[in-house]
């Protein structure tokens, strides 16, 4: 099967790459517009495999997409590109309608174009697959609840807004098109090669250099932690078992604070760095509270029975197996780290208007 994946550059969309790539036998062509987020750092252990192909191109410009879609003939789609820091959708949104809406809309237009031009059986086995996020959902709090598949939209942000529109946009192409799409919801991800503006990898880093680890608030805001390849092979098996027209919730069972993943983050480094920055007694000292960013969610869960029941995954990791995992990867990892930090971002704090 060829995949033609876009955003696999970025940090879920280099994972799904390598799973591909090293654990079966389809191909990937990775179509990314390479923004700040993208890397193409984090696929270079298999960017020479002759069943992997990179082009640089966006997603919002029809006529490359039109000529990837011709040159290619992917089997299936995985749309991942996407502008996806809730922080930095608040300080510039034009970036996330732009991205998240017209980049999904102009992809759904070229591979429906497509589509149509397949013969039946290949028409019959054809794919959109759709990656989105929880935050569709909006706000769990004061409640014990889960998001399921059947969980009204009620997005927060300009990204989660963005992300929702996107959704509906790939469900109304099946419903009125008939073009085969499916829809997957994550919760938050973590783990190796993630852009340093993210909480966890931000707070490795900056405990690690003894800077300030900013905590939003009292830190009490839950999140379900899904390691990134976890999330992986559950976008595989949507894209290759999934029933057309559905959705999958994928969540990790591991919902923690803030304030516990930061404690958890220094802990270790008290065991794997114990020579700490100059000035520094306990990593824990340099957790600092500052002013919470406007419309924070404070709660988000997930029920990933479904995918479980049906397809039959679910994660193999525990948060304390992937948060240490994670931080070793981030300690012997400084040269892919370092040259990130060597661009744009710098680890400003975003979103605070």
């Amino acid at each position: 099967m060829k995949i033609l994946l876009t955003g696999g550059a970025g940090f879920i969309g280099s994972a799904v790459v390598r799973h591909i790539i090293k654990n079966t036998k389809d191909s990937v062509i990775n179509v990314d517009k390479l923004t700040y987020a993208g890397n193409l750092e984090s696929i270079t252990d298999v960017e020479s495999n002759d069943r992997y192909a990179f082009i640089e191109a966006d997603i919002c410009n029809r006529s490359a997409m039109d000529d990837i879609f011709s040159a290619y003939q992917p089997d299936a789609v995985m749309h991942l590109a996407a502008e996806s820091h809730v922080d930095r959708s608040i300080d510039g949104p034009a970036a996330f309608i732009e991205t998240n809406i017209i980049g999904t809309y102009t992809l759904l237009e070229a591979g429906r174009q497509y589509w149509n031009s397949l013969n039946d059986d290949k028409k019959a086995s054809f794919r959109f697959h759709h990656i989105s996020t929880d935050e569709v959902y909006g706000d769990l709090e004061g409640t014990n609840d889960l998001f399921t598949e059947k969980t009204s939209y009620e997005p927060s942000s300009p990204y989660s807004a963005s992300k929702a529109s996107s959704d509906h946009l790939v469900r109304a192409w099946q419903r009125t098109y008939g073009l085969p799409t499916l829809v997957t919801n994550c919760s938050n991800n973590y783990g190796p090669y993630h852009f340093p503006e993210k909480l966890i990898p931000l707070m490795i880093l900056n405990a690690l250099e003894g800077k300030v680890l900013p905590v939003y608030g009292d830190g009490m805001q839950i999140r379900d932690w899904l390691f990134v390849e976890d999330h992986a092979r559950a976008l595989y098996k949507v894209v290759t078992e999934g029933v057309i027209g559905d959705t999958y919730n994928i969540g990790g069972h591991n919902e923690k604070s803030n304030i516990e993943v930061v404690k958890t983050i220094c802990s270790l480094l008290e065991e794997l760095v114990p020579n700490k920055p100059a000035g520094v007694a306990k990593y824990q000292d340099l957790i600092t509270y500052v002013k919470d960013r406007p419309g924070h969610d404070v709660r988000y869960a997930i029920d990933a029975s479904k995918i479980e029941r049906e397809l039959g995954w679910k994660p193999e990791e525990t948060f304390e197996s992937g948060i240490r995992k994670t931080v070793e990867w981030y300690l012997n990892n400084k040269e892919w780290w370092s040259r990130v930090l060597d661009g744009s971002y710098s680890r400003e704090r975003l979103g605070s208007h």
